[in-house]
């Protein structure tokens, strides 16, 4: 695809070659990401977030991604706090606000928004999310980070390896984890991949979502059983129930605390390497729990480390969107202030 000026709207959009060339970029943002550099390549630009869902991760790592390029972001985080309130289409609201801006995020509830709004915006626009629909970034990070654990995890091997070849289990709410459906599409384009589709019966994933794994000849299963879909893989991710997709609160309590994992049933189940992911947050209230925080000391559990690299991901987005991948370096300038991501904080006195 030709990433300058473009829309991001769907995983459908990236061939492998795309993902390789995105990933490379997002390599060369980890020092930016880190503050063991600043860069400035985007100062004047603005980028405005708008997201009329909640959200918290995608938001901030898209501001916080957009900042450190050296861009500024301008925020509307409600439809009450927008004209949309007052009766105003995504058509004019595209029109207005892409006058205002360089780039857009947009979150929105409903399937198609994004891509509806992007159809009248003068600047490119990126999705972060449409209802039960796709979200391509989260996507792009969570295979990013499967990218990175498969390698740092053969290294201590002494040998290589990636993507392709992949054992991964996806374990909860797979019927309206949209991140699930984009993180399927996405492990299509690469080779011998084994998927263990772990779910509940009613939240099994969408027969359109699993299509282009099976035409493509990867392996394909599912799984009502927790204790047995987890076993023999190399990934393991986990989300939780989507309970803002259900008609009810009610709908959702059925399914929620279902599939539990915890440091016991992944000791006596999963090997011994078996990465831990979740595109967050997690329900951590007592009757969900669907990844126990006895795990958090597990080395094994990447979920921050999976937070930390949505802001590289997303600074390779813009770079490449905004055609300033290759200038980031020419910009680049020492830290200045302490910064605990070069000397962790000093312990609270006792």
């Amino acid at each position: 695809m030709e990433f300058v000026g473009s829309h991001i709207l769907s995983v459908d959009q990236f061939e492998r070659e795309d993902i390789d060339r995105l990933f490379t970029v997002a390599d060369d943002m980890v020092p930016y990401a880190r503050r063991r550099r600043i860069t400035r390549v985007l100062q004047g630009a603005i980028l405005s977030n708008m997201f009329f869902e909640p959200s918290t991760r995608t938001r901030v790592s898209f501001g916080c991604a957009f900042n450190l390029l050296g861009g500024d972001v301008r925020e509307t985080t409600e439809v009450k706090a927008s004209a949309l309130a007052k009766g105003e289409s995504l058509h004019d609201t595209a029109r207005v606000l892409s006058g205002y801006s360089d780039i857009i995020v947009m979150r929105h509830p409903v399937e198609g928004a994004v891509a509806e709004f992007a159809s009248a915006s003068r600047v490119p626009v990126i999705n972060g999310g449409d209802g039960a629909n796709e979200h391509p970034s989260q996507a792009l990070l969570d295979l990013y980070t499967v990218r990175r654990e498969i390698g740092a995890r053969a290294a201590r091997q002494g040998v290589t390896a990636g993507i392709d070849g992949l054992r991964i289990a996806l374990v909860g709410d797979l019927k309206f984890g949209r991140a699930v459906h984009s993180l399927l599409k996405l492990l299509a384009l690469f080779d011998d991949v084994s998927v263990h589709l772990v779910s509940p019966p009613g939240l099994e994933a969408p027969d359109d979502v699993t299509a282009p794994l099976r035409a493509r000849g990867h392996t394909v299963a599912t799984y009502q059983e927790l204790e047995e879909g987890i076993q023999h893989v190399d990934i393991l991710y986990v989300t939780r129930t989507q309970e803002e997709r259900f008609a009810s609160g009610a709908d959702a309590d059925r399914y929620r605390g279902l599939f539990r994992v915890n440091e016991e049933i992944y000791t006596e189940h999963c090997e011994p390497n078996t990465v831990i992911m979740h595109p967050l947050p997690r329900d951590s209230r007592a009757q969900a729990q669907e990844l126990d925080e006895d795990l958090n000391a597990n080395p094994n559990l990447a979920i921050f480390r999976q937070t930390d690299n949505g802001v590289v991901v997303r600074m390779a987005l813009f770079a490449m969107v905004l055609d300033i991948a290759e200038q980031v370096h020419d910009h680049a300038l020492p830290v200045t202030w302490y910064t605990a991501k070069r000397t962790p904080p000093r312990p609270i006195p006792r």
